[in-house]
């Protein structure tokens, strides 16, 4: 059967709501993934072993923000749904059990950074020299560690707060925090870092404090915002008046929360396991990959956006009980997500040569560095619709599916295809990286199948 073009093209009301929902999202993660990108410049100015050493810990706490992502998301899958349905006391619940279930997630994780820190960040430390100082690095990491362990439970707060707004079509106010975030962070950077203003010069420490003081302020905002705007989200009114949740939402919420929370942890650490893989090829391509990561971050925020706003379009549609709109609107928007990223891949290919030129590292990393942007922009679409089709699947409350979709496959093809060629050959880094996007073009194609057979259609929070 022939499928029309317009099937996948939205009238511009179509657009209008789903920019309404995606534009603050992407705006605040842009910004915020543009000031980090400054603040790797930054410290990337002072030094190679400085840049390495707070890459390898962003690398580990990664795995802690995905994890945090995935336990309150489990409880937001049921957020989008109850708003549909305008259960203020579901959405109550839905944000209750977050801030418990991420408390946990956080006591677990400092406990592991505590006892197992300085192992963890040895295992990157592995690979040759290219003539930097392995210890220096460490150290750097270390320093950088001990102080960022600080933002878990700010962050943790965040998400749960955060992620509810959202979920409840209040994107505006999460952007405005984060902006206020990012210059706080940034104003820091700028004295903290380098000594500016009669500070004295921290480097990492002071990347770290910046952070830090940032979350604090960004968790601020929106925990004053929303208990002072209970008439806008009824859902505020008696949060705290108890925590109790009924057994029959805990029953439901569980089941998706540990799901998406392995998912996410599994899939972060199997990232982890990627770059310890491109790691053993030397400190230079620990920094070559760090820096083309920080400019491909700026513009995955894009497709990142539009999977959130996926997410809460189409799981606000289920819950309403519009299945066929839910079909039809989630076509729609996997293909402005697509279209939208393939054209900013260009725009990332034309940045590749010159990015890597205001580090001060080694010629080498540099251009590491920008072999690897390339390779990042020719897979942009694939990135691109590997999210939509997770979060497609995530709106109906397939975390199994999506744990088997995103994790499974990632251990089962991605890490052994990468763990080989970097043990058994001599190749590259870079073309380690691509054999693997390779792979995920197969994980495309399953993702497809699922999306287009609608075995994510349905209201989960019906009674």
């Amino acid at each position: 059967m022939a499928v029309s073009v317009k099937s996948f093209i939205g009238n511009k009301a179509f657009y209008k709501h789903a920019l309404a929902i995606a534009l603050p999202i992407m705006i605040q993660n842009g910004i915020t993934n543009f000031v980090s990108m400054l603040d790797n410049i930054m410290v990337g100015r002072i030094g190679t072993e400085q840049m390495s050493g707070v890459a390898i810990t962003n690398q580990l706490i990664f795995i802690f923000n995905l994890c945090i992502f995935g336990a309150t998301a489990g409880a937001g899958i049921f957020t989008a749904q109850y708003f549909g349905e305008q259960n203020h006391e579901g959405i109550r619940h839905t944000l209750r059990f977050k801030l418990i279930i991420g408390a946990l997630v956080t006591a677990l994780a400092f406990a592991v950074f505590l006892i197992f820190g300085d192992s963890l960040i040895m295992a990157y430390l592995s690979g040759n020299s290219d003539g930097g100082d392995m210890a220096a690095a460490f150290l750097h990491a270390r320093d950088y560690l001990n102080i960022i362990l600080i933002s878990f439970i700010p962050f943790m707060i965040l998400q749960s707060y955060s992620g509810t707004l959202r979920e409840c079509n209040e994107t505006m106010l999460p952007m405005k925090a984060g902006i206020v975030a990012v210059v706080v962070n940034l104003v820091l950077n700028y004295i903290l870092i380098y000594g500016n203003f009669g500070a004295p010069p921290l480097g990492v420490r002071g990347a770290a404090i910046a952070t830090v003081t940032a979350r604090f302020v960004e968790t601020a905002i929106v925990i004053i915002w929303l208990h002072t705007h209970k008439k806008e989200h009824p859902f505020a009114k008696g949060l705290y008046r108890t925590f109790k949740i009924p057994f029959k939402m805990v029953k439901a919420f569980f089941p998706k929360a540990l799901s998406l929370m392995i998912n996410e942890g599994l899939w972060s650490a199997g990232t982890a396991i990627l770059t310890l893989c491109y790691a053993s090829r030397g400190l230079n391509t620990i920094s070559g990959l760090n820096i083309a990561n920080t400019l491909y971050n700026v513009f995955s925020v894009v497709f990142i956006a539009l999977g959130s706003a996926i997410s809460i379009i189409v799981g606000q549609l289920l819950g309403a009980g519009k299945f066929e709109e839910a079909k039809k609107t989630d076509t729609k928007l996997i293909a402005f997500a697509v279209v939208s990223c393939a054209a900013l891949a260009f725009v990332l290919a034309g940045f590749a040569p010159f990015f890597p030129g205001l580090y001060n590292t080694t010629a080498e990393a540099k251009q590491i560095a920008t072999h690897f942007l390339f390779a990042q922009a020719v897979f942009m679409p694939v990135a691109t619709f590997m999210n939509a089709a997770y979060f497609t699947l995530r709106s109906g409350g397939k975390t199994i599916l999506t744990l088997l979709f995103d994790s499974v496959f990632m251990w089962c093809l991605s890490v052994p295809v990468a763990f080989i060629l970097s043990k058994l050959t001599g190749i590259s880094a870079v073309y380690i990286f691509v054999a693997v996007q390779f792979v995920e073009v197969v994980k495309c194609i399953v993702g497809g199948i699922m999306v287009k057979k609608g075995i994510w259609i349905q209201n989960i929070v019906k009674e």
